[in-house]
Formats: structure tokens, C-alpha cells, sequence
């Protein structure tokens, strides 16, 4: 006698299978759900079979009930399985954990069950709650932005720098130079790469130049020499190069960043001081000295901003916010906290010298506003008493998405040179100068 085999029970089985499964009839009244879909639904069975989807779980204003209808429509329409797109459909929480709508986004396939006759019996809902991976993946985007602009507005500033810059390899080799420098030679980055920078050299300088190099990359030792550089039109510029290399974890050096500023005229100043007055040497001497002091004080390039030789800052908005500092522009002001405060803030005694006029002048107009040697009167010393201070300075607007964002503030100090200038005038045109 053959062994009796008990009935399957499909509606258990059913509600068992491991997945988020809603059976709905034709015009969307729901029929039966997994367990499963319970759990991730956070609503009883009791509570949604029999009724119509939304009405079971209806529609707030975020959510996008739309999408899910028009997919119903589809597999009426033409009997075949739509998948959704990733749509938002909030839920509300049972009161026991605590009520409200929780935002959740789903992803959802509908399958149409046909009955013998080819027509439509059933539409099967598969869905699947994806919110935590919307999150990462809307927070990788936020971050891959973020990152983005991040580095456009590193390469803004670096090709922006009123400064002569580029990088080498820890071998010694040149392999980038800013718009700046190839504006200066008139060569393409294709001609300067490599060693092949050193053809623009002045002749009487080349081998002195390559020596100080040379030593530089096999001690590691910062690199500072100046010579004369051939500008584009064929003439020769004496210009100030320092750089500084950068180390990894290990202590190796990988890479070498290196910038320059043009110091012809000051060095043309100094001479021509020389040859108008020969007993006024040694004080012209020692103008020199103070420049390439003042030179020699500024932070060498560890970064493109930090280590800038130079005074740099970066000013956000209309109110002039100190948003970057670097540490020699920091030196100026050394007991006064700059970082988040206007510059009227952080500095009030400007206010009536015109800066704020004319810092206001190129945020509005994009008109970039170059000072030399011009004098501002500054508290330095936390001492309340105000010093002559001179500068030589370059206000340049920044953008970001075509609209002014902020200045950018290239700088540095000359109060010594201009010191010095100023007491060999003063020595040369005394009346015992000419006797």
C-alpha cells in the first residue's frame, strides 16, 4: 500500500520564502505578503491584506507613490515583469518604537501571474530596501564632490600664484612648472621638463646654478640660489629660486617643490645706488643684505600654501573672512588670532587707511589691484602703539561656480629695503655726500 503524502501547505511556504514579497490582485488590493515584508513594512498582515496598497500604506508628500503606480500600470498594460528605480517611500514606525515616518528608499520589481487564459490574475511585488546603501552611496558622492573641489581649488591657487613655480622628482628632474613660469619663458611644458629648463640659464650662471642643484638632491638640503633667467622676449632677469623637498613615511624624499620670484629691480636698485656714490657702498651693501633677508625669512615650499614663500591668504565673501593663513603671514600679526574673523575684525586699525575700500573694489569688479611699497600703519607688538609697515601686494579675486567667492592675497614684506632705500637717499642727498 503506497505511502500517504501530506498536502503542501503553499500559503505558509509562501509566507516563509526568504525575500520582501506582496501579492496583490489586479487593481492593487493586497492579498498576502511574506514575512519577511512584514518585518521590513513594520506593519501587521492584519493590518494590510485585504486593503487596497496605498490605503495599506499610504503616500506622505516625499514619497514617491507615482513611480509605483506607473509600474502597476505597465504590467497591466503589457503583462510583462517593470523594475523601478530606486524611489523614496517613507514608513511609519509603530508606536511601540516610537511612531513617526522613518525615510527609507526602496527598490522594487512587479511580476505579473497569469491565469490559463493568458490574462492578468495577480501582480507579484518583490521589493527590496536599499537605504543604507543610498546613504553611502549618496555620501560617496558628497565626498567625491567634496574632493573634487577640493582639488580644483588647489589647482585654482597654483596656477593662480603670482610666483614662478614647479616640481621635480626626488632624482633631481623638473617634471611641472606653473602657467606662470611658462608665461615668463615663453616655452611649452614639453620644452622645460626634464633638464632641459636649465637652456634658459644665463651662460655666466649656468654651472653655479647646476652645482647648488646637484648638492641639493643628494644632501637634501633646501635648494636657494639666484641667478639670470631668459625671459620670453630675450632678456635676461636675475630672479630668487627656493625650494624645499617633501618626505614620505619612510623618510625619502619624493618629491621637490621649488618657486621663484623676479628680484631684478631691486637688484638693479642696489647697483645703481653703488655707482652713484661710491662712499655709500657699504650701507647700499647692506641694503642688499636686508632684501635678501627678508627674502630668506619667508617659509620655504613645503606645500603650495603653508610653506609658501611668501605671504598668503585667502579672504571668503563679501566681509572679507580670513579663511587661510599661512604661517608667514601669521608672523605679522603674532599675538592676534586672524583665522574666522574679518579682516575688520582682526585688524581694526585698517579701517581707515582704505584697504577695506579697496578690497571691496576687486571682490566687486574682478579687477586684480597690485600695491607697491605701499604703507600701512600697524599694530605688531601688542604694544597699542602703530608701525610704519610697508608691503608689496597683489589682491586677486577668486571665483567659484562664475561667481566671486573671495580674494586671494600675495604678499610680502619690504619694510626693510624700503628702511634702507630711504637712509641712502637721505645719506646720498646730505650736503657732505657731494663734496
Amino acid at each position: 500500500m503506497p505511502a500517504l503524502v501530506s498536502p503542501v501547505d503553499y500559503q505558509q511556504l509562501f509566507r516563509s520564502l526568504p525575500d520582501n514579497f506582496l501579492l496583490m490582485t489586479p487593481d492593487a488590493t493586497i492579498l498576502d505578503n511574506t514575512d519577511a515584508h512584514v518585518a521590513a513594512s513594520m506593519k501587521s498582515r492584519e493590518e494590510a491584506v485585504g486593503r487596497p496598497m496605498f490605503e495599506a500604506y499610504p503616500s506622505v508628500d516625499q514619497n514617491q507613490g507615482n513611480i509605483i503606480a506607473e509600474s502597476h500600470e505597465h504590467v497591466r498594460r503589457y503583462l510583462e515583469p517593470h523594475a523601478m528605480p530606486v524611489i523614496r517611500y517613507d514608513l511609519a514606525r509603530p508606536t511601540e518604537q516610537g511612531g513617526g515616518l522613518e525615510e527609507m528608499y526602496w527598490q522594487a520589481t512587479h511580476y505579473p501571474l497569469l491565469d490559463e487564459q493568458g490574462q492578468l490574475q495577480y501582480i507579484l511585488q518583490r521589493t527590496q530596501n536599499v537605504t543604507e546603501q543610498y546613504r553611502a552611496a549618496q555620501e560617496a558622492a558628497r565626498v567625491q564632490k567634496a574632493l573634487a573641489e577640493a582639488q580644483d581649488r588647489t589647482r585654482f591657487v597654483l596656477e593662480s600664484l603670482p610666483v614662478l613655480i614647479w616640481t621635480a622628482t626626488p632624482d633631481g628632474h623638473r617634471d611641472y612648472f606653473n602657467p606662470r613660469w611658462l608665461g615668463f619663458t615663453g616655452r611649452t611644458m614639453a620644452q622645460e621638463t626634464g633638464n632641459q629648463w636649465t637652456a634658459n640659464i644665463h651662460p655666466e650662471d649656468h654651472d653655479r646654478v647646476m652645482q647648488a642643484w646637484r648638492h641639493s638632491v643628494e644632501t637634501g638640503a633646501p635648494y636657494q640660489v639666484e641667478y639670470r633667467l631668459r625671459r620670453h622676449d630675450g632678456q635676461y632677469r636675475w630672479i630668487l629660486v627656493r625650494a624645499t623637498p617633501r618626505y614620505d613615511e619612510a623618510g625619502a624624499i619624493n618629491l621637490w617643490v621649488g618657486g621663484a620670484t623676479e628680484i631684478h629691480e631691486q637688484r638693479q636698485m642696489v647697483q645703481e645706488l653703488l655707482e652713484a656714490n661710491e662712499q655709500q657702498s657699504s650701507l647700499s651693501e647692506q641694503a642688499y643684505e636686508l632684501y635678501q633677508k627678508a627674502e630668506n625669512q619667508r617659509e620655504t615650499f613645503h606645500n603650495l600654501f603653508m610653506q609658501a614663500p611668501a605671504m598668503i591668504c585667502i579672504l571668503r565673501g563679501p566681509e572679507h573672512v580670513f579663511e587661510f593663513v599661512n604661517p608667514v603671514y601669521q608672523q605679522i600679526f603674532p599675538h592676534r588670532q586672524l583665522q574666522g574673523l574679518t579682516v575688520a575684525e582682526a585688524l581694526p586699525e585698517i579701517k581707515e587707511q582704505g584697504i577695506i575700500g579697496l578690497l571691496d573694489k576687486v571682490y566687486q569688479t574682478g579687477e586684480t589691484f597690485n600695491g607697491n611699497e605701499l604703507n600701512m600703519k600697524l599694530e605688531r607688538d601688542a604694544s597699542g602703539q602703530l608701525h610704519d609697515t610697508y608691503f608689496n601686494f597683489i589682491y586677486q579675486q577668486f571665483r567659484e561656480q562664475g561667481q566671486p567667492a573671495g580674494i586671494m592675497v600675495f604678499a610680502f614684506e619690504v619694510t626693510e629695503l624700503v628702511n634702507a632705500r630711504q637712509a641712502l637717499e637721505r645719506l646720498r642727498d646730505a650736503p657732505d655726500a657731494t663734496a
